[in-house]
């Protein structure tokens, strides 16, 4: 695919601008900034993870593809696109629990963009707030039956029309 971007901003200084008739690399630029760019990596479940130094584009456009569903296939394809293969399975097989699960996430998250920036401690304390949040936002409102049963004022004022 060929595209023609010819038109640019006329403030790059002509030293920067690249020569007519030559193309940038950016396969060789990518290349060298991949291996120059530090990461973390984890093992779980006897398996070595190593963290990409940014969120793959395919992640972005998948979580945000995928922010309400429910569906184990595209909770596999996330997972697989940023640890690999049946990674979901994997761990799953392996007994991961839900709340290790988040833990993983909360802590791969961090460190993707930052390696060494949270902790698995603080990646499970982070989860568990998240946790009580999620569990106090739901205080269960008083159903309608309940509602109902409370004594309504005796008696409505009017307003005085008629």
């Amino acid at each position: 695919m060929t595209t023609d971007t010819t038109a640019y901003d006329d403030d790059l200084d002509e030293d920067q601008a690249p020569a007519v008739g030559s193309s940038a690399d950016f396969d060789a630029f990518f290349a060298e900034q991949d291996t120059s760019r530090p990461r973390e990596s984890f093992t779980l479940y006897g398996a070595l993870y190593v963290l990409p130094d940014s969120l793959p584009l395919m992640f972005t456009l998948q979580a945000e593809r995928m922010q309400n569903s429910n569906d184990p296939n595209d909770v596999r394809k996330m997972l697989g696109t940023l640890f690999g293969g049946d990674t979901l399975d994997v761990w799953a097989e392996a007994g991961m629990t839900d709340r290790q699960f988040g833990i993983v996430l909360i802590y791969s998250a961090a460190n993707v963009r930052t390696p060494g920036s949270v902790t698995m401690e603080r990646a499970a304390e982070l989860h568990d707030d998240q946790e009580h949040a999620r569990t106090a936002g739901k205080a269960a409102a008083p159903n309608r039956a309940a509602r109902r049963a409370k004594p309504k004022n005796a008696k409505r004022r009017s307003s005085g029309k008629r």
